[in-house]
């Protein structure tokens, strides 16, 4: 059976803003794509994951039909949406923001951070892969402008952190905190030191919790879970390469307006 995540910030009693956090569980993909793949990008059966992604939006109330899923690239890059769009088509973008009702907006992700946010009353929803490079350079200050662009306000936006990569198991080489702690020193605590000499443990979701936190809005908190030690949860591209498999799934996390 198909279990969702959703958190309180953005339940909405009127059924406007619909949401959810997708694992691995009640999908029909088998072998290392067991069970909920919604990954297009990996060697899964595309009937499948055509399936598992009918699920999941099922699950939000709509129909796949309307699943807005961009090129994930680790940019800082936003788009508005305003239609959904072929897949060969998709934009290559890691934010997004709309305020079109019956529109869902998604992001797939193997460790990196999933964002979901919302403002329920002006009805602008937005979303953000956050993998490291993207959420050093401004991917999520880009998905907050580009649903203030349309509307929203920073005051009564809510975002939700989803399941990613937990610190525990994030394990970061000497390059890594240096850009990090050039753009601000404070963030060193986000760096724990690691059995092997210059390695660390980077909690990458509190550095986008922080930088969330940095812009004003309404709430920021996370759902927690790590998807890389969780393998009967969720799908794992570190976790994955750990084991010497070779390929890994993808988790969904969508946001939707209800029509």
């Amino acid at each position: 059976m198909i279990e969702p995540i959703s958190h309180a910030l953005l339940e909405d009693p009127n059924g406007r803003v619909r949401h959810g956090f997708f694992g691995r569980i009640g999908g029909v993909s088998e072998g290392l794509y067991r069970s909920l793949n919604c990954g297009h990008g990996s060697g899964d059966d595309p009937e499948a994951v055509h399936e598992n992604r009918a699920r999941a939006m099922s699950a939000c109330g709509l129909s796949s039909t309307v699943l807005c899923t961009a090129y994930q690239v680790h940019s800082a890059e936003a788009l508005t949406v305003t239609e959904p769009w072929e897949r060969e088509a998709a934009p290559r973008v890691d934010a997004m923001a709309t305020a079109t009702p019956g529109l869902a907006l998604a992001i797939l992700t193997a460790d990196c951070v999933p964002v979901l946010l919302a403002d329920r009353d002006a009805g602008v929803i937005g979303a953000a892969h956050a993998g490291w490079r993207g959420a050093l350079n401004g991917v999520l200050e880009g998905a907050v402008e580009a649903m203030q662009g349309l509307g929203a306000r920073m005051s009564e936006t809510s975002a939700v952190i989803g399941p990613s990569i937990g610190a525990a198991s994030y394990e970061v080489g000497p390059e890594f905190p240096p850009p990090f702690l050039a753009r601000r020193a404070q963030d060193v605590d986000l760096f724990a030191p690691a059995s092997r000499e210059g390695h660390y443990f980077f909690d990458i979701a509190g550095y986008v919790a922080r930088r969330l936190g940095n812009l004003g809005l309404a709430a920021v908190q996370a759902t927690g879970g790590d998807t890389c030690a969780e393998a009967g949860r969720f799908f794992s591209y570190r976790r994955s390469v750990h084991r010497g498999e070779p390929d890994y799934g993808r988790n969904i996390s969508i946001v939707a307006l209800g029509p």
